[in-house]
């Protein structure tokens, strides 16, 4: 029986990114060989539309170019996240890098410039925070 491991859904081909696109990644498919894959996309289960606005991490908080203030469904996705993986044993987790929520090494300054900086996505840091181990698709081998 092979471990189970949340997936970023767009990485499976899935159009749940903000822009209603997918970013499929071959070495992310491959993980199925070794892993029985659970696809996710926190900023849907937030109940966030595909499309929606871009949204960029301004201090402890998630807001759209425009200022609209998108936190609170960015937690209700991470939690979504951490309770599906409690659920289901999940230890593992392959998210998207530089995602708000997904983003496990650098996500966006918020300045909405393309500058990025070093940090966490909002589900990231409750899945670290509860024990779950993150890698991003850049860094599945």
């Amino acid at each position: 029986m092979k471990p189970k491991l949340l997936i970023s859904a767009c990485l499976l081909g899935v159009p749940c990114r903000y822009d209603g696109k997918s970013k499929p990644s071959e070495a992310a498919l491959a993980l199925g060989e070794r892993y029985e894959l659970v696809p996710f996309c926190p900023e849907c289960y937030g109940g966030l539309p595909t499309p929606r606005p871009p949204a960029e991490i301004r201090g402890d908080g998630v807001f759209t170019e425009s200022g609209r203030d998108v936190t609170a469904e960015y937690r209700r996705g991470a939690e979504s996240a951490l309770a599906l993986c409690q659920a289901l044993g999940i230890k593992d987790a392959c998210l998207k890098s530089r995602s708000p929520s997904c983003g496990n090494r650098e996500v966006y300054d918020g300045t909405f410039s393309g500058t990025r900086v070093s940090g966490e996505g909002i589900t990231v840091r409750l899945l670290h925070k509860s024990g779950i181990r993150v890698f991003s698709e850049e860094e599945i081998e």
